[in-house]
């Protein structure tokens, strides 16, 4: 019966007087309560198909007939309305259920969770007051709603108020609290506070999920405790507990906070050996790090992979670029001023700096300037240099650069292939492109989907 009526909602024909056919089948049948059952039917797959007004046309059908209304049905439709309708028509409903004495602990903290959201903290705390007065209290999921609130205010009074309450109320933390209380601490870096949180949680016999652990672990890394957030991990693990992308960019960014980029290379590939893509927010973090760590080639190279994955870079992404070209150049300033001389890792990171400024009269003097002293480019140097006649249209000087590369044995990368490839392709110069493509997989550099998708398109 429920599939026919969503069909017949989704196909538009419940839209003649479906409250008639309820008429007519109250008056010929002798049970009644088989129309309830119809009604019920009828308001929760209006809810489901988000025919608000419809739906509110039962309920008020079954109001007028004294039929009994069934809380789950309400609360139903009550969160169809919080997803999908506005705060005054959720609001509004949840009235009328107050009226008719249909509102339980679970329906509050759908409101409850509702105005937090639309940072309304304190009028979820007046309309459970109300409720409270009716004999309906809070439970553990209404405290945690408001604890969440408060953590993202990062207002202790706050939380350490409704912790009393729970207390005074006698409502047990579940694993949600803690891990709530947890991150409230991180936010802080008071490890003592949220391992004593953690601790405690155990105590209990209270069994961690993956959410809890992250938190952990995200507190230790925030704190440089490596060793620690690398056993909470293995811990988790050995409990049968799957890492998520949030576990392995906690990780990924305590390791590049102490420098550690081999680590967060090898974390990396576990996450794409499990199926874990990796987020804008791990792009960053890996782009900070080698720029923190002066490895502005390798920063760069994730910027490409990362925009090939079809991710945007965003203004951290970029700020982080260009501090690390910024401190690059200052150092390389201050090494000439010592009669230092500057580097490879030095000149490349200048030689790239420039090309991201548009410059491309600069990198060819710091070329000049390494050649003059004895240094052999490497691989980095060409890709820089390959990428910026590319993009400034000069592609046979782009084309000597990789003939010179190939001629002295360096190995190409897929930012290299990529800058070439996408050059000639974007010239028209197609069949060179398919053969460099070609090149690239019979060296082992595997492509991305958004780099064939470049060569097709240049066939048109």
């Amino acid at each position: 019966m429920k599939n026919v009526l969503h069909s017949a909602v989704r196909n538009g024909s419940a839209f003649v007087s479906i409250l008639d056919i309820v008429n007519m089948c109250q008056d010929q049948l002798d049970e009644p309560r088989f129309v309830v059952k119809f009604c019920d039917m009828l308001f929760r797959v209006y809810a489901d198909n988000k025919m608000f007004g419809e739906a509110v046309g039962v309920f008020d059908y079954m109001e007028s007939r004294g039929f009994e209304i069934d809380e789950r049905s309400c609360m139903v439709f009550l969160l169809a309305l919080k997803r999908f309708s506005t705060l005054e028509n959720c609001f509004g409903f949840f009235r009328r259920m107050i009226k008719l004495d249909l509102v339980t602990v679970y329906s509050l903290t759908v409101m409850v969770d509702l105005l937090c959201k639309k940072d309304m903290v304190e009028d979820s705390r007046k309309l459970v007051d109300e409720l409270v007065s009716k004999g309906i209290k809070p439970n553990v999921f209404t405290y945690n709603t408001w604890i969440n609130s408060y953590v993202k205010r990062k207002d202790d009074e706050a939380i350490d108020g409704i912790l009393r309450l729970m207390e005074k109320d006698q409502v047990e933390y579940n694993v949600v609290t803690y891990t709530l209380l947890i991150d409230r601490y991180a936010s802080s870096e008071k490890t003592t506070d949220g391992e004593r949180m953690f601790e405690e949680m155990h105590k209990k016999g209270i069994q961690g999920d993956v959410f809890v652990y992250n938190s952990i672990i995200d507190l230790n890394c925030k704190v440089g405790n490596m060793k620690r957030a690398f056993a909470l991990f293995d811990e988790m693990t050995e409990k049968g507990l799957l890492p998520s992308v949030q576990t392995y960019g906690a990780l990924i960014n305590g390791v590049c906070k102490v420098g550690r980029m081999e680590a967060a290379d090898m974390l990396v590939t576990e996450m794409q050996r499990n199926g874990i893509e990796l987020n804008l927010v791990i792009y960053n973090t890996l782009i900070d790090g080698y720029c923190r760590n002066g490895m502005i080639d390798e920063a760069r190279e994730v910027l490409v992979i990362m925009k090939n994955k079809g991710i945007e870079a965003d203004e951290f992404t970029y700020n982080a670029i260009a501090s690390g070209l910024l401190e690059a150049r200052r150092i390389f300033q201050e090494m000439k001023e010592k009669g230092i001389t500057p580097n490879i890792v030095a000149y490349n990171a200048l030689i790239d700096g420039n090309i991201k400024k548009g410059k491309l009269a600069d990198p060819k003097n710091l070329r000049d300037e390494m050649m003059n002293q004895g240094m052999k480019l490497d691989k980095y140097t060409y890709t820089s240099l390959i990428h910026g006649e590319c993009i400034y249209g000069t592609l046979e000087e782009a084309l000597k650069l990789y003939q010179e590369m190939s001629e002295r044995g360096l190995p190409k990368s897929l930012v290299t292939y990529t800058a070439i490839i996408s050059g000639l392709a974007k010239a028209g110069r197609s069949d060179e492109a398919f053969t460099l493509y070609e090149e690239m997989i019979e060296a082992g550099v595997k492509p991305d989907d958004s780099l064939y998708s470049l060569l097709v398109e240049s066939l048109h």
